[in-house]
C-alpha cells in the first residue's frame, strides 16, 4: 500500500491542534475540519493547511483521517451522519485518537470494513503539554498492516507506540490508565488532607509521597512486574499486615473527623481478601481476589 501523505484531521481543539501541528511540521498534507470554524481557520493560516467545509470534505481523497473528538457518539455521527464514511476512498484508514468506548470502536470498524475502509483506535496519553513537544504515548490497536502504514504519523506525534492487539483494545488500555490516574489522584488528595488535619505540612507530604510511592516504590515496579506477573509472590510482607496498616490509616482519619471514603473501602477489600485467601499469604497475592471474581488471570 502507498505511504500516507494526505491526512484529514477532524477536531482542531486543545489536543487536536498541537497534534495536527506536528504532522504539518513534518511534511504531511493536511485538510482540517472543526465545528469551531475559527479554530480550523487559525490553524490553516499558521501551518498552510486546507480548511474543509464539512467533515465529509476532510475525507475526500485522503489517505487517512484522524479524529480527535470527545467520544464515540461524535465519531459515529461524523462518519455515518455527516457523510465522512461515504466520502473516504477505499483503502483509506480512519483513526480514532480520542477516548471512545471499545464496543463502539469494534462496531464502527466492522461497518467501515464493509466499505473497504480501515479503522485503527490509537488514543494518546500525556495531554496538551506532551502534544506540543511530540512526546505523547500512543496506544494502537487493529490490523497490524494498517498500523504499520500509520506508524510515520504516530512517530510525528509521539515518543512511543504501544501495540495493543485487536481493534478496541487500545481504547480499553487508555480507559484503564485514566482510571488508575483518577484513582491515584483522589487517593493522594484524600491522604494529604487527612495529613493536614493532623498538622503535617503539605509540601513535605507531597515530596515524601513522591519519594515513597513512585519510581522504584511504585506498585507496578515493585510488586506487579516482579511478583504478580511472575507469580513469585515474594515481597516479604503478609496480607494481614497491609490490612492492618490500612485500618490504622482509616482509624487515624476517623479519630480527627477527616473524610476517608476511599480508605474505608480499601480497608474492607484488604480485610475481605485476607479472609478469603489467608492473611499470612504474601500481600501481592491479593491479585487472586480479583482474578477469582473476574475469571481472568494476569
Amino acid at each position: 500500500m502507498a505511504d500516507i501523505r494526505k491526512i484529514g484531521f477532524i477536531g482542531i481543539g486543545n489536543m487536536g491542534s498541537p497534534m495536527a501541528g506536528q504532522l504539518a511540521r513534518k511534511g504531511f498534507a493536511l485538510t482540517v475540519f472543526d465545528v469551531n470554524v475559527p479554530n480550523a481557520t487559525a490553524f490553516a493560516n499558521e501551518y498552510g493547511a486546507r480548511v474543509a467545509g464539512s467533515a465529509a470534505q476532510a475525507g475526500e481523497g485522503a489517505d487517512a483521517v484522524i479524529f480527535m473528538l470527545p467520544d464515540e457518539r461524535v465519531v459515529r455521527h461524523v462518519l455515518f451522519e455527516e457523510g465522512l464514511a461515504q466520502a473516504m476512498p477505499q483503502g483509506a484508514i480512519a483513526i480514532d485518537m480520542g477516548t471512545s468506548a471499545p464496543a463502539s470502536t469494534r462496531k464502527t470498524g466492522a461497518e467501515l470494513a464493509e466499505r473497504g475502509i480501515g479503522y485503527v483506535d490509537a488514543p494518546v496519553m500525556g495531554g496538551v503539554v506532551f502534544a506540543r513537544d511530540a512526546s505523547l504515548d500512543i496506544m494502537a490497536a487493529g490490523d497490524t498492516g494498517q498500523i504499520e502504514r500509520c506508524r510515520p504519523m504516530f512517530a510525528a506525534m509521539g515518543r512511543k507506540l504501544w501495540l495493543c492487539g485487536e481493534l478496541g483494545s487500545a481504547h480499553v488500555l487508555k480507559a484503564m490508565t485514566n482510571y488508575i490516574n483518577a484513582c491515584t489522584f483522589i487517593n493522594t488528595l484524600e491522604a494529604m488532607v487527612i495529613g493536614r488535619k493532623f498538622g503535617l505540612d503539605s509540601a513535605l507530604m507531597a515530596e515524601a509521597i513522591d519519594a515513597m510511592c513512585n519510581g522504584r516504590q511504585h506498585p507496578v515496579v515493585k510488586k506487579v512486574m516482579p511478583h504478580v506477573l511472575t507469580r513469585k509472590y515474594g515481597t516479604g510482607m503478609a496480607m494481614q499486615l497491609i490490612a492492618k496498616d490500612v485500618k490504622i490509616a482509616v482509624d487515624a482519619a476517623q479519630s480527627v473527623g477527616a473524610a476517608v471514603p476511599l480508605g474505608e473501602l480499601t480497608a474492607q477489600l484488604w480485610h475481605a481478601a485476607s479472609e478469603q485467601l489467608g492473611g499470612t499469604r504474601d500481600h501481592s497475592e491479593i491479585v487472586r481476589y480479583w482474578e477469582n471474581q473476574t475469571g481472568a488471570e494476569l
